[in-house]
């Protein structure tokens, strides 16, 4: 039964979730799959910006290339060679939004769960960095 409720719960669209609930749901998930024990603060921030092979050189017409890896990794690599794009993505198809969202939000998810086993409310620091950037750049000095 369990199983089939969180897959219910896992298919519900939420539409306005905060940090803390969304730090929560990740570490339900990791305890139901005995993740913790891995969930150091190291290891999160590794897996978001590296794996396991650092760089990966694939000669292409005599060029080399060097492919992204982690989450932050994947997420770069889409915009890699698309050049500036515009706001609100309109000339992209459907189906390169939806990679993008996924992307985003395992960035983001590492992000949380980071931020919660090192005991940091994530939100609080973010107001407290946006006070902070306002008061060292004021707009009439930008």
């Amino acid at each position: 039964m369990e199983e089939a409720e969180e897959i219910s719960v896992a298919e519900e669209k939420v539409v306005d979730i905060g940090l803390k609930d969304l730090a929560k749901k990740l570490e339900e998930f990791a305890k139901a799959r005995d993740w913790e024990k891995y969930h150091s603060p190291r290891n999160l921030l590794l897996a978001m910006v590296t794996s396991p092979i650092l760089l990966i050189y694939v000669y292409r017409e005599h060029h080399a290339r060097i492919l992204h890896v982690g989450e932050v990794g994947e997420l770069s690599e889409i915009f890699q060679w698309r050049g500036e794009v515009d706001k609100g993505l309109p000339d992209w198809e459907e189906s390169d939004k939806e990679h993008l969202a996924e992307e985003l939000s395992d960035v983001l998810l590492y992000l949380i769960r980071l931020s919660d086993i090192c005991g940091i409310d994530l939100g609080e620091a973010a107001t407290k960095k946006i006070v902070k950037n306002a008061v060292k750049y004021p707009p009439k000095a930008c």
